[in-house]
Formats: C-alpha cells, sequence, structure tokens
C-alpha cells in the first residue's frame, strides 16, 4: 500500500483507533460478507479528522489492520507499491473475496424476487432490502429497484402503494417512492399479513362474523353445561359400622 505524502507535523494513529479496527477483523472466511466489513470500516473512519491529514490517507494506514488470516496473508502477497489509492484497493479486495463468480446467483435473487404468500409488506421490503445491501456493487439504478420490488408484491400491497401515491405508484419520483414505501413498511400490524383461513374443532370458522362465532359458542357451553348436569351421580355407599361380636348395630 502506497501512503500519500503527509504533510502534518508528528502525526501518527494513535493505539486506540488501531484497537477499535482490530475488534471487527475480516479473516476472508467463505461466509464473510466483503461489503459488509467495508461498509463497517468506512463508518469507523469517516469520523476521523486530522489537520493536513486526508481521510483516505487514514483509511489506507488503518486497513491492513483490519485483517487477518487469509485476508492478511493475501495483502501481504499483493506487489509492493501496487495499490495506490483507496478506491483501487477495495475494489481489489471485492474482486479477490467477492468474484464475479459470486454474483450470479444474488443477482438472480434480486432480479426474480417476489413476496411470499403468507409475507408481510413490512417482511418482504426488509428481505429485498438485505439482497441490495448483500451486493451493493450489482448496481442496481433507484429505478429498477422500485420497479422490482413493485411488481413482486401481491395485488393488495400495489393497490395500497397506488392509493398512498395518489395514483400510479411508480409515476412518482424515485425519492417520493422511496418516502411512500418507509411509511408504509414501519406499520408492523399483523392485519399487514394474509389471512389463511385454519380448520379448528373448538373455533368457528372465519366466515361467520364475530358476534354470531361468540353466540354459537355460549350456546354450546350451555349445553355441555346441561348435559354434565342430568349425567347422574355415582352411588357412593355408607359403610355401616357393626359389632364384630353379636353383628348388631353397636361397634362394641
Amino acid at each position: 500500500i502506497v501512503i500519500p505524502a503527509i504533510t502534518a507535523d508528528n502525526f501518527e494513529l494513535k493505539h486506540g483507533l488501531v484497537t477499535l479496527v482490530q475488534n471487527k477483523q475480516f479473516f476472508g472466511y467463505d461466509k464473510e460478507d466483503p461489503h459488509a466489513h467495508i461498509r463497517y470500516f468506512n463508518n469507523i473512519t469517516s469520523t476521523l479528522k486530522f489537520p493536513n491529514v486526508p481521510n483516505t490517507s487514514i483509511k489506507l494506514m488503518l486497513f491492513p489492520f483490519s485483517l487477518e488470516g487469509t485476508a492478511q496473508i493475501w495483502l501481504e502477497k499483493e506487489p509492493p507499491r501496487s495499490n495506490f489509492t483507496w478506491d483501487y484497493l477495495v475494489s481489489k479486495f471485492i474482486n479477490q473475496f467477492f468474484p464475479p463468480s459470486k454474483t450470479t446467483n444474488p443477482r438472480n435473487e434480486i432480479t426474480n424476487f417476489q413476496q411470499c404468500f403468507d409475507e408481510s409488506f413490512s417482511e418482504a421490503c426488509d428481505r429485498f432490502k438485505d439482497l441490495l445491501r448483500a451486493c451493493p456493487h450489482l448496481g442496481f439504478s433507484e429505478l429498477h429497484q422500485l420497479d422490482t420490488f413493485y411488481n413482486a408484491l401481491n395485488s393488495k400491497d400495489q393497490d395500497s402503494l397506488n392509493s398512498a401515491a395518489g395514483g400510479i405508484f411508480l409515476d412518482k419520483m424515485p425519492r417520493e417512492c422511496i418516502a411512500i414505501i418507509e411509511s408504509k413498511s414501519k406499520l408492523r400490524y399483523s392485519c399487514n399479513k394474509p389471512v389463511v383461513a385454519k380448520v379448528s374443532m373448538n373455533t368457528s370458522t372465519s366466515g361467520i362474523s364475530p358476534d354470531v362465532a361468540k353466540l354459537k359458542d355460549m350456546v354450546k357451553a350451555i349445553l355441555l353445561d346441561k348435559k354434565s348436569q342430568n349425567q347422574a351421580p355415582a352411588t357412593v355407599k355408607a359403610v355401616e359400622e357393626s359389632c364384630v361380636t353379636c353383628g348388631g348395630a353397636n361397634s362394641y
């Protein structure tokens, strides 16, 4: 890594900064997400401000401390002075640990995204966001994302978006569409989920109004109570005391 010249006097990385970066290192395991690592690293380093020290220089100086294991070995094997800029280093890092061959399935998942039958609007929205967040390098435009998500929804949620937009949802500007989606996704009520009718021996069918269902349950309870009252109680025969000598009623 080539660190650009720093004009600040006596600048050095504090031990606390190095420790902070090392708290969440990237090892290069198959299930690790290099995009998530870069996001985390950027969140930490973007807040660092030093006079006469470019932020990209700080990133280049700290990044090696964020790697361990296979990832660290990869960086050490890079040709000397081959990484001149932060963007170039990030590009090589992503290509190494998330090559183009890995993007086929995520791309297909996004392109063919569909809301599941028992999935609420909020759940579908979160799942779609997760797919996009995992592959930011795919470069889907906001318009493409909105078109894909809208057409993946069931007709009820599509109508809801159109109603909130006061017309055709996709005719709105992307920023307005995103605001509508965010507003709707915050309404995490159970009524957002499609109702799946279930057969139960103890409950009435969903096709009956709540009042009628309650009345039927009350009648059923009354009939069960009457049935239990009509059943004769079992006869309990009293044990009489008798004399063991003469057989009389006395006990002596």
